[in-house]
Formats: structure tokens, sequence, C-alpha cells
């Protein structure tokens, strides 16, 4: 990895590190596409490539920033990357419109959505949004299901205000008391409240029942058909990685640091902790889907994002764990 100091060039170096990585190390170069810009919940993948990890399994890997699962999903089914990190409910309704990629890898096996308030403005608990007003972006998964979420409360969507607003202005609309709280993914917007040296209230929607799977690895099925060993390999170096940062999120947040300027290390590490909150779900092997879950996913697509009903998506077609040599609970990752 290259250093990125200026995130505002974030596109533009990425790009030019991908032409220029991989030169003369008889490594395969593979590029991974994130789902948004850098944040610090993305530090596990840059410790994963600076820590030696994908070099390991023969691949020089290019970590970009991306701009909304939905993009990055086109882009791996395009052949534009290699792999995409994106939201499973976006890779869903990506395939539901013809996009022939699969999951492929896990790594977010509960959800991040939350509810996010300052700390001493009054919301403490779920009940105290009853009159108050919560800020959200027009469109995503969220917003489709908040009414959902108000359903397991009890609550009526009149009893609370919901006004729009872009990504952008969220935060500062927050801190600026525009609005009482934000829809958000706790995994972002928590770390950039710490990063201003305030402090969240977290109302966590995995606490409603509302627990879906989050965000994984992504792969085009031609990918899949003619380069299997290369997603089985990304993925070991992927888990490994992973898993490495949560066990040392300190020495993960400064290869973040390394890479991305303007966060102290604190906030980095709480990004860590609550990413890698999310690991685990049901079950003991990191990384692996079911059918039950996917199959939910794919009801909520249908019930909430707008899966056409004539997308007759099974869960067959949504995932496939035939490239995982999962880890499990408790196993010891040590650097390659």
């Amino acid at each position: 990895m290259r250093p990125r100091t200026l995130l505002a060039l974030g596109s533009v170096l990425a790009l030019l590190a991908l032409v220029s990585c991989g030169a003369d190390t008889g490594r395969e170069r593979m590029s991974l596409m994130l789902d948004v810009s850098w944040l610090p919940k993305h530090a596990p993948f840059v410790s994963a490539v600076e820590r030696g990890f994908f070099a390991a399994e023969g691949i020089d890997l290019e970590v970009m920033p991306g701009s909304g699962s939905t993009n990055t999903v086109t882009a791996v089914d395009t052949g534009k990357v290699d792999f995409g990190w994106a939201d499973y409910g976006s890779s869903v309704l990506s395939q539901g419109r013809g996009a022939e990629v699969k999951q492929v890898n896990l790594v977010q096996a509960r959800s991040a959505y939350a509810v996010i308030a300052l700390a001493g403005t009054g919301i403490d608990d779920w009940q105290d949004l009853r009159g108050k007003t919560v800020a959200t972006e027009a469109t995503g998964a969220m917003t489709a299901m908040w009414p959902y979420a108000l359903s397991k409360l009890g609550m009526a969507v009149e009893d609370v205000n919901v006004v729009h607003a872009t990504g952008a202005a969220k935060m500062p609309g927050l801190v600026a008391g525009q609005w009482d709280a934000n829809l958000a993914l706790y995994v972002s917007d928590q770390p950039t409240l710490d990063a201003l040296d305030r402090e969240a209230t977290v109302l966590k929607w995995s606490d409603l029942g509302i627990d879906l799977y989050g965000n994984g690895i992504v792969a085009s099925d031609e990918k899949l058909r003619t380069h299997p060993d290369q997603v089985r390999r990304f993925n070991r170096a992927m888990q490994r990685g992973f898993l490495w940062a949560c066990e040392h999120p300190e020495q993960a947040a400064q290869d973040f640091g390394e890479e991305v300027s303007g966060y102290e290390d604190r906030t980095v590490v709480l990004a860590i902790d609550e990413q890698c909150e999310l690991n685990w779900g049901a079950g003991d092997a990191y990384g692996e889907m079911d059918d039950a879950g996917v199959q939910q996913m794919i009801d909520v697509a249908r019930d909430f994002l707008g899966l056409s009903p004539d997308a007759h998506l099974t869960p067959a077609d949504v995932y496939s764990n035939d490239y995982l040599e999962p880890l499990h609970r408790g196993q010891a990752i040590t650097t390659p």
C-alpha cells in the first residue's frame, strides 16, 4: 500500500497505486473495493495487507475506497475490481437486477444498524425517541426499514419525526442540534463523534431482534468459475488479517494511521472494536453463511428494499461457502 495522507485525492491515488502495485514481486495483483471512502472501521483491511497476510498467499492486494455498496457490487460484476466489500442487502438487490456476483465470505455476521444520539441530550433508550426528530439519508436500507424498527417498539411512524439529510450533513446537523438523532451504522458514526470529542448514545437495532447479515466479500461468478484458487487464497488472507487486527487493535490503529491521516489512535481502536463485535453470528465458523440467514436477507430485500417480485432468487443464487476454510472462535492468529 502507498500512504494516503490527502483523503480528497483518494480515488486518484488509489488508481495510481493500483497501476504501480505488484511490480517485480512475483505475486498476483488483485484489487478490493471498499463500501465507502476510507474510515477508521476499515483499519483491519490495512493491517491485512501491511502485516503480510496477502503476501503470504502470493497476492499483492490494492485496497481502494468505494462510493456505496451498490457501486462496489457493480465494479465487481463488470470486472473493474477483483473483490468488493459490500452490504448484503445491496448485493441481493444487485443480483435481483442481473448482477452475476456472489457473497463468498461473511465478514460481518451481524448488522451495524443503529440510532445514534449525543449523550446527555435526553435520549438514553428507545422509548425516549417519541416526539424526537431523527435524520436519515433519503434512500437506503435503514430508511426503508425504519417503520419495521418502530413496529418492534410498538410505535407508529408518526411517533418519531423523520427528516432527510445528505450523508455529509447528518453529523454536523446532529452536533449542532438541528435534530436529535441519526439513523446510522454505529461502526462509522460513533467513532466520528469520538473524533470530535463527543460521547454517543447508541441504540442498536440488533437489540430489537433486527440482526441481519452485514457486509461481506463479493466476487463475480466469472471469477469463481475461472480462478477459484484466487478466491480461496484471498479469503484465507482476509480472514486471518481481519481477525489479527481484532486481536491487536492498537497495532492495527497504527497501521491505519500510516495510511490515512486525521484520526487519533483511540478513535481507530474504537472503530476496530465495534467492527469486530459484528464478526460472529450464531455459528462457530467465521465467514460462513447459511440458507436461513440468506433467505431472511432476500425476504427483507423484497419487503423493504425494492427487490422485484419477478426476481426469483434463492440462497444458492446469492452466496457460496465453497471458497472458505473458516477460522473458529478462539483460534490464535499470528502474522506470517
